[in-house]
């Protein structure tokens, strides 16, 4: 037994159409918008993990290697937030910005860069002024590595 849809047709500033289906015809389209509005960040979760950590991806062919492997990776994912948050407690994370996209709040791509590069940062490096293997590198073109690197 199939379900009765309404649809919902936007038409973007961009000329392209948006259609958003429902099972509730009684819903309004103010209605149907906000619920999927409501969506974006658990969306945009989603899109993170899969970017960041692999989940929906060739390495699960399986159905037991996805019940093994996205359990642990949603436990990932909820440690980096948690040591985002200790890094900082404010919730003032650096925001990577792209020149084609202005983001306002951080991803968890910008909170797993700020993890790597905090972690990455602690090391101590010995250095010897005698050793002529070692070169001094300005702090500028360090912090250009750790971008690199780390987002």
């Amino acid at each position: 037994m199939s379900l009765p849809t309404f649809r919902l047709e936007l038409f973007l500033l961009d000329n392209r159409n948006l259609h958003i289906f429902s099972t509730d015809p009684t819903q309004s389209a103010e209605q149907l918008i906000r619920d999927f509005m409501k969506r974006w960040s658990l969306e945009v979760t989603f899109e993170e993990g899969r970017a960041q950590l692999g989940i929906e991806t060739q390495r699960q062919w399986s159905d037991r290697a996805i019940e093994r492997s996205t359990p642990l990776l949603f436990g990932l994912y909820s440690l980096v937030t948690l040591f985002g948050r200790a890094l900082h407690p404010d919730g003032q994370v650096p925001i990577a910005q792209a020149a084609w996209y202005r983001k306002h709040t951080a991803t968890f791509r910008d909170v797993l860069a700020l993890i790597r590069r905090h972690l990455w940062g602690q090391g101590t490096f010995p250095t010897s002024p005698t050793d002529p293997g070692v070169v001094l590198v300005p702090h500028s073109t360090l912090e250009r590595l750790w971008v690199a690197v780390c987002e």
